[in-house]
């Protein structure tokens, strides 16, 4: 498909990733200073993150902006109402909720065979 319409298979293959390497770059530049160190220190991020994508709807980029986006301010008022201790489990549980409401995600469209 590419090909057929004179994009450089290879060149946008490595395009793709370097920015991929550049936002991970920019994710540890703006995570370290608020965080300390530790083995498994990026764990729940990428959680997280396959929580915001499924949200989302897997395969839309905007879905998934959106979804985590809302998905941070649900748990940071979550946290601020109910209990700091519940900031983590808050995010799988409305996980959970999308995935019986709507499995394929609330950006997601419907699966048309």
């Amino acid at each position: 498909g590419a090909r057929l319409v004179g994009i450089n298979i290879n060149r946008m293959t490595i395009l793709s990733f370097a920015i991929g390497a550049a936002v991970g770059a920019i994710s540890g530049i703006v995570v370290a200073p608020i965080t300390f160190a530790q083995y498994d220190m990026g764990v729940m991020l990428g959680v997280k993150g396959f929580c915001a994508a499924i949200i989302g709807g897997m395969g839309n980029f905007t879905g998934g902006i959106i979804a985590g986006i809302l998905l941070g301010l649900l748990e940071s008022m979550g946290a601020g109402f109910v209990s700091s201790a519940y900031k983590d489990a808050i995010a799988f549980v409305i996980l959970l909720l999308i995935l019986f409401a709507r499995p394929q995600g609330v950006f997601g469209g419907s699966k048309q065979e």
